[in-house]
């Protein structure tokens, strides 16, 4: 998820993007001044950079980790037209353990800068796709776990149109075959949607267009596909000019037997949200699935949630290290104003969000 805090003491320049390891207690951070930083959180709850690199000749805008099955691995995209994936190395020399990233592999295909990267499920492997401005998602995948110099390209889709995000549908389910939606951020009304749905065919094995979102004709600069941990349907978090949460149900029931067949389905507006009355340009679901947030150029950071109607309201707004009022997520009235307490007046919940930890320098660069 999100943090409502200002990372930086290093980074020279504007940070793109902050990327949480599977366990929440590393980041990753990429910025304008071409350098990658790992960020640990120590016992104390301070966040410290611990490490620092810069292979880039360009900004990064994406960092991602890829599951700890794996290993401590990191991959990142720039507009140096590269992706670099990066590795964690520990040594115990008996005194200390001293760890260095070092570069494993840079992949050099896009003819434009790369704009998204992001692995795979665990459940496909070491698998690594990217998105470029020259209208391209590419699918790269390790052959072997243990050598990660070597990486080979599984396939070349082409969306035609300049892609700016993706993401892949992290459903556990073998039920399910592998989606991935790609965002993209072209500017010309006429071109139609700007969002679509790819299917792999276990039968083919290739990647096809299942889905075009017709509905979202606006640049979009994110895209997150929800944790599926037992729904029917899938659901798919877009940052537009505003935001918005597409249910996906197929209209067929997938099985082991019958995979030749592409799926088809049933797409409905769950939501469809202008609070935050700027562009926004993130989005990130929680671990289960049920909470959307949303950053954007109002400086908030606002949460979503679903009630029992299915309903999908704003239930709390992050700015920075002010105090901060959550509403029970079936109540239908306004968020409570008091603070300080547990319960309010009008008998919702609240909670404080605060600053998770001082970062160890005082000079602080905004991000979205």
């Amino acid at each position: 998820m999100f943090v409502a805090k200002s990372l930086n003491a290093e980074h020279k320049d504007l940070i793109h993007d902050v990327a949480f390891d599977f366990y929440g207690r590393r980041m990753a951070t990429c910025s304008s001044d071409q350098s990658v930083k790992i960020w640990d959180l120590g016992e104390d709850g301070e966040w410290t950079c611990t490490c620092s690199m810069k292979k880039h000749c360009g900004s990064v805008w994406k960092v991602t980790w890829a599951h700890p099955e794996f290993g401590q691995i990191i991959a990142t995209c720039s507009f140096d037209r590269t992706v670099i994936v990066w590795e964690e190395i520990v040594t115990d020399s008996g005194h200390n353990v001293h760890s260095t990233w070092i570069k494993r592999a840079g992949l050099v295909d896009s003819r434009t800068s790369v704009t998204d990267v992001k692995f795979a499920p665990k459940l496909q492997g070491l698998q690594l796709a990217t998105c470029s401005a020259d209208g391209y998602v590419r699918i790269y995948e390790a052959p072997d776990v243990m050598n990660l110099n070597q990486w080979s390209l599984q396939h070349e889709i082409h969306c035609k149109m300049p892609c700016s995000c993706i993401s892949w549908n992290p459903s556990p389910s073998r039920l399910h075959s592998p989606l991935i939606a790609v965002g993209s951020d072209d500017p010309n009304p006429s071109s139609g949607g700007k969002a679509f749905i790819y299917e792999f065919s276990a039968n083919t094995r290739k990647w096809t267009r299942v889905e075009t979102l017709v509905g979202i004709t606006e640049p979009v600069h994110d895209i997150a596909f929800a944790p599926n941990l037992g729904r029917s349907y899938h659901l798919l978090g877009i940052a537009t000019k505003d935001v918005r949460i597409i249910a996906l149900k197929p209209n067929k029931q997938e099985s082991l037997q019958n995979q030749s067949s592409l799926s088809s389905f049933e797409v409905r507006l769950a939501g469809r949200f202008d609070d935050h009355g700027s562009t926004v340009w993130r989005v990130c679901w929680n671990m289960t699935g049920t909470i959307l947030a949303s950053s954007g150029d109002d400086g908030c950071v606002r949460l979503w949630k679903a009630n029992y109607l299915d309903i999908w309201r704003c239930i709390s707004t992050l700015r920075g290290e002010s105090v901060v009022n959550i509403a029970d997520s079936g109540a239908s009235g306004n968020v409570s104003q008091q603070t300080g307490g547990t319960t309010s007046a009008t008998g919702y919940h609240t909670a404080r969000y605060f600053k998770l930890a001082p970062t160890a320098h005082p000079s602080h660069v905004p991000w979205h």
